[in-house]
């Protein structure tokens, strides 16, 4: 109630209404901490453990946090300096437009041009701070691959065997044979089941000469998490024979690293590092060894970031590693199946697919996906999006999607191709016949012989006919040390048509005018116009153009492949 000659009403209310509030509060903050307890959320946060006396390496660990953090606080403090210096260049210039009414035509020219610079500054400055985290994720992976290399007794290096040259890293090899602690090099030809027979026994005789090789296929059907589930699947459930489910090699391979682990002192293990390119089994055959899913694996390369070990039986353990960086230097088609530009979106999946298909022949493509004659990996991704379903708003081809699938079935365990054994011209430069000789001894070589026997007899081999032919460039070479990491620039990147429609390398047709030659896109008139401009330094970027090939399949017919005919 307002009283007389008062601006304002009294504050004032009576104790039972008072206390009535008091006591509504209460229950309200009961109701809530008890929800709070169910849910699990607790107010206090958790203190932080650290890092045990115990772990190897704490002092490592330690300083690379430590690393980490200087570097992100740096990072953090460049990054709010920046934003207090925009704050007050917008300040002044909002000051500067409020003072000045009307301005002459040449200083808001001026001043146009200064927001444009200062926008591109921010750009770069941006694009500076996304290289610094990248390159900093390099150097862990380095990091992580070295403490792999420097915890194991023995260095299993995994190939695939549908290039297996293009999967060995000489740089890594090297690091190996020539270390203090005399580590022992092996090698596991995996994915077996992907080649045809001849071509894995002339590579097996091949890399036998020089390093003791395993033949090795993992299975792809566990889905065990504990021990737990492993016993109860052995119990009650029913026997897989599928051929994914199927694993072939573990017998050898195990009796082999068992004999290792004997002759080691009685109560020190035997540790096994296991290494590779990304995407060549490492995960999936320490899964197979213990028959439960203890790593995680998948389709999509670099899942494994950090060491992870696994104990296989009480004398032997396994140390799974994140996949080898390969170096920059590398053909583009080696880049394409041993790197993660991709998947980091350093390279397009449109780029990466054309220097695929350029390394293959055109008509073993065009039989394996079931497509028409293609001039350019464009027209056959815009067919292949078709035949699989894979249509955008309008029935427009997703091409994306459609790399994406191709250069999955390349890196996964599902298409088949080979490449050809090459002459023998002597044994690399970091290997002689007495390092051979010493990764050879303590092994019982005729045991290892006959496995590869068994595992042969065993597994069912595609034919040669339906495999694909592969050009090998030879090993792939890797970056080790954080100090081989290369130095990133900032390069603006420009989008250009040019490269796409060239034709592959393995077509022997000339070029002749087509309607889709013919045809008229926005990017085809913008790049007519870049071509009165002075050329400039640019990175070239793949850019997907959606092409419509039913008017074209329609006006050359007579063209066409006729898959009715007998393919010699």
């Amino acid at each position: 109630m307002k009283r007389p000659k008062l601006k304002k009403a009294s504050k004032r209310v009576s104790c039972a209404k008072r206390f009535k509030i008091q006591k509504k509060v209460r229950e309200h903050n009961r109701k809530l901490r008890k929800a709070a307890k169910k849910t699990g959320i607790s107010r206090k946060p958790k203190k932080d453990a650290g890092v045990p006396n115990s772990a190897p390496f704490k002092e490592e660990v330690l300083r690379e946090a430590e690393q980490r953090k200087q570097e992100l606080e740096a990072l953090k403090e460049q990054n709010k300096i920046a934003k207090q210096q925009e704050r007050a260049e917008k300040r002044k210039k909002d000051k500067e437009a409020a003072s000045a009414e009307v301005e002459p035509a040449a200083k808001k020219a001026k001043q146009a041009k200064q927001a444009k610079k200062e926008r591109k500054a921010t750009k770069s400055r941006e694009a500076r701070a996304a290289l610094v985290k990248e390159k900093s994720a390099k150097a862990f992976k380095c990091c992580e691959l070295n403490k792999v290399i420097e915890a194991s007794d023995v260095i299993v290096e995994v190939l695939d065997a549908r290039d297996p040259l293009g999967c060995r890293c000489p740089q890594l090899e090297e690091t190996v044979l020539k270390h203090e602690g005399k580590k022992k090099l092996l090698f596991i030809l995996n994915k077996i089941d992907l080649v045809p027979k001849d071509n894995l026994e002339k590579w097996l005789g091949y890399l036998q000469a020089e390093c003791p090789t395993f033949l090795f296929k993992a299975s792809m059907q566990l889905k065990d998490r504990t021990v737990q589930q492993k016993k109860q699947r052995g119990t009650n459930a029913v026997l897989d024979r599928s051929r994914a489910a199927s694993c072939f090699g573990i017998d050898g391979l195990l009796q082999t690293l068992n004999d290792l682990a004997n002759k080691k002192d009685g109560e020190t293990m035997l540790k096994v590092g296991v290494v590779g390119f990304p995407n060549v089994g490492k995960s999936s055959i320490i899964n197979s060894l213990k028959e439960i899913r203890a790593c995680n694996v998948g389709v999509q390369r670099g899942l494994t970031r950090c060491m992870q070990e696994v104990h296989i039986t009480k004398k032997l353990k396994m140390i799974d590693s994140p996949g080898i960086l390969a170096a920059p230097s590398n053909p583009g088609d080696v880049m394409a199946l041993r790197s993660l530009q991709v998947e980091e979106k350093e390279e397009s999946p449109l780029e990466a697919v054309r220097t695929l298909l350029k390394q293959c022949i055109q008509q073993h493509i065009m039989l394996q996906y079931n497509v028409p004659d293609y001039r350019n990996s464009l027209e056959f991704l815009t067919t292949l999006a078709k035949k699989r379903g894979f249509l955008q708003k309008g029935g427009v081809p997703n091409t994306e999607l459609a790399a994406t699938t191709f250069l999955n079935d390349w890196t996964g365990a599902k298409l088949s191709y080979h490449c050809r054994v090459p002459e023998r011209q002597g044994l690399p430069s970091y290997l002689s016949e007495s390092i051979v000789t010493e990764l050879q001894s303590g092994l019982d070589m005729n045991m290892v012989r006959t496995g590869n026997e068994n595992v042969i007899r065993g597994v069912r081999f595609p034919n040669l006919a339906s495999s694909l032919s592969f050009t090998s460039k030879g090993p792939t070479a890797g970056v080790l040390n954080v100090s081989e990491l290369p130095k990133e620039t900032i390069t603006t990147t420009a989008t250009t048509e040019a490269d796409e429609m060239d034709m592959t390398a393995s077509t022997d047709k000339p070029e002749a005018e087509t309607p889709i030659s013919k045809m008229e896109t926005p990017i085809q008139e913008s790049t007519q116009k870049r071509e009165d401009k002075p050329p400039k330094e640019t990175k070239v970027k793949f850019v997907s153009v959606n092409v419509d090939l039913t008017s074209m399949q329609n006006n050359n017919n007579d063209d066409s492949y006729d898959f009715n005919t007998d393919f010699v």
